[in-house]
């Protein structure tokens, strides 16, 4: 069952890029107490992801926090090394990434995706979501191929 607005997020094991190293983090101690504005890529360094999806994000951080955002987070199913690169790479300091390399975080959400006929195995769904103190206060999962709903531009009117 895919997740829905105003659900608690389920409890899945994350790992954190961070310049000490990879750090485990819950997603429950992850997103407690505070508003975070997550967003969900096929893979790092893809097309879309790096030209658009992850830019936006970065672009519009003031924006975001200015309308009570307090972190803004990525996740891809990709190590938390691949994530942390690509953040080197595209990303700022104001995107944290959120490895989740086994998937098992977007098949609790019910928003994995079988990406094996382009021989990426099993991914996440491009989404983006509000996640109030745990819970899902905003959801946008893109349709097949899209990238529009997500955008931290879409975000942005939505708050």
């Amino acid at each position: 069952m895919t997740i829905q607005q105003g659900d608690t997020l389920p409890d899945a094991t994350l790992v954190k890029a961070t310049a000490d190293g990879p750090q485990q983090v819950t997603a429950k101690d992850f997103f407690a107490g505070r508003k975070v504005a997550l967003f969900s890529v096929p893979g790092a360094f893809t097309p879309t992801c790096s030209a658009k999806h992850l830019p936006s994000f970065v672009e519009h951080a003031d924006a975001l926090r200015a309308k009570g955002i307090d972190e803004i987070a990525c996740t891809a199913v990709n190590d938390a090394f691949v994530m942390g690169a690509w953040n080197q790479a595209d990303g700022s300091g104001d995107v944290t990434m959120l490895a989740d390399g086994n998937g098992e975080f977007v098949t609790a959400l019910g928003l994995d995706s079988d990406s094996s006929a382009y021989g990426m195995g099993t991914r996440g769904k491009r989404f983006s979501m509000v996640v109030d103190d745990g819970k899902v206060s905003q959801l946008n999962v893109e349709a097949p191929g899209e990238y529009r709903v997500s955008s931290a531009e879409y975000m942005l009117d939505q708050l």
